[in-house]
């Protein structure tokens, strides 16, 4: 728990930006002190024939990011064309036969005979082939 006297946000901001002006005024006034300096040095190198070149240093501007290269675009992936058959299947996933989407009757027919003929379970599920032109 909070022991003594609570601060109030106010006053709290009071302070920080009374803090902040006095530090503004420090620099204000170091600057001018170093530019009044580096006058007077600036006049006593011409007194002694050197240039203005060093007197004034000169700030050195950033220089950009060079921009990133575009990276190529990737061409889109070539649509592969679809249909769907029903497949008879066995037991053991192996393909007995194929029929078009349309005959479906047909391929749970073929399933049933295949499966009292020969005893064993047979069935017929959706299969989605590419078509090659």
């Amino acid at each position: 728990m909070a022991k003594g006297r609570i601060r109030s946000r106010m006053e709290l901001r009071e302070q920080y930006e009374a803090a902040e002006a006095r530090e503004r005024e420090e620099r204000k006034t170091a600057s001018e002190g170093e530019d009044a300096e580096a006058e007077e040095a600036g006049e006593a190198d011409v007194e002694e024939g050197e240039g203005d070149e060093e007197a004034a240093p000169v700030k050195a501007k950033k220089k950009k990011a060079p921009a990133k290269e575009a990276k190529p675009r990737k061409k889109p992936a070539k649509v592969v064309r679809r249909r769907v058959v029903w497949v008879v299947y066995d037991n053991s996933n192996k393909k007995i036969a194929q029929y078009d989407y349309t005959k479906r009757a047909e391929a749970d027919e073929h399933a049933a005979r295949l499966s009292t003929e020969k005893k064993q379970t047979y069935f017929v599920q959706p299969f989605k082939e590419e078509i090659t032109e």
